[in-house]
């Protein structure tokens, strides 16, 4: 009697407990999909477009060439001096605006008047477009009419006034220290976000047993952040990494070669000469570089958080 009263209770409570299991899959599955059909089905084809030779202004000679784009792109002496180039991009661009941020997150913990205000000021670069920081940055560095010539004339730093775009060895460096005053205030936003839950009391503590500033710094500020330092770094270096917009605005990739980087390389190729097959080459591997990168920054992040 008592398991023919209890069969419909055990059914009901399997059923709740199977419905209770399956709702956040079902909660996710519009999520999933919108990112499989706008994200996950355009690299797929990207992969297929790259095994084709592929110019739209002669569809009808399109055709298989297998790898035949790779073997291209690897014997390519521009793709070499725009993978150099990124290298430079990132590995320049990054640390000096985590740099930047870290310092000027620092300066915004600490009290002092109009501290809100500054904290406000602080994000105007991150927020602007980043065609109108090119434009405005095109006129700064402009040999003729800008103000970063006038200035250093002024201090008798240089005699003669500085082609900074047009020259090929400063050209990448100009456009560096441009998207460098833009992304800084990312870090000093995300940096001090991290220092505002540092205790105060480890620092008393610190101050108590006789450490230096720079000891605090070492050994409390710097460890409190790092979780901080290796997300934000992370995601710009991604961002840095397929950034191209600041580049072409302000020198199209010019002087010849000299500031052309993979994103921008791959832009030309599809979207100007209309060699869709040859540029998606060049972006599928691009990301597959920076994917392995991003992979060993993953896997070593990790390890450090285990020890």
């Amino acid at each position: 009697m008592s398991l023919s009263i209890s069969s419909p209770v055990q059914r009901r409570a399997t059923s709740i407990w199977r419905s209770e299991r399956l709702l956040p899959y079902l909660l996710l599955t519009p999520a999933v999909v919108v990112t499989v059909v706008i994200v996950f089905m355009p690299m797929l084809q990207a992969v297929y477009t790259s095994f084709y030779d592929l110019i739209l202004f002669r569809p009808s000679a399109s055709r298989f060439v297998g790898f035949g784009n790779y073997v291209k792109l690897f014997n390519d002496p521009v793709f070499w001096t725009a993978l150099w180039n990124t290298i430079i991009w990132i590995g320049l661009t990054v640390p000096l605006q985590m740099g930047l941020g870290l310092v000027a997150a620092l300066f915004l913990n600490r009290e002092f008047p109009w501290r809100g205000l500054a904290r406000a000021l602080i994000i105007i670069p991150w927020a602007l477009p980043s065609v109108v920081i090119a434009l405005m940055w095109r006129w700064i560095y402009d040999p003729n009419t800008g103000v970063l010539n006038d200035i250093l004339i002024y201090l008798s730093i240089v005699q003669s006034a500085v082609p900074w775009l047009a020259d090929p060895n400063v050209a990448i460096y100009a456009i560096i220290a441009t998207l460098t005053w833009q992304g800084f205030p990312f870090f000093a936003v995300m940096i001090l976000a991290g220092l505002q839950g540092i205790p105060r009391s480890q620092y008393e503590a610190a101050s108590i047993d006789g450490a230096s500033t720079w000891r605090q710094f070492v050994h409390i500020t710097l460890p409190g952040i790092a979780p901080v330092l290796a997300t934000a770094g992370l995601l710009r270096v991604i961002w840095v990494a397929n950034s191209m917009d600041v580049i072409f605005v302000m020198t199209g990739g010019g002087p010849g070669y000299a500031t052309h980087t993979l994103p921008l390389y791959a832009f030309v190729k599809a979207r100007q000469n209309l060699d869709f097959g040859y540029g998606t080459s060049i972006a599928v591997t691009f990301t597959i570089f920076l994917g392995a990168f991003v992979a060993l920054y993953i896997a070593r992040t990790m390890r450090e958080v285990e020890r």
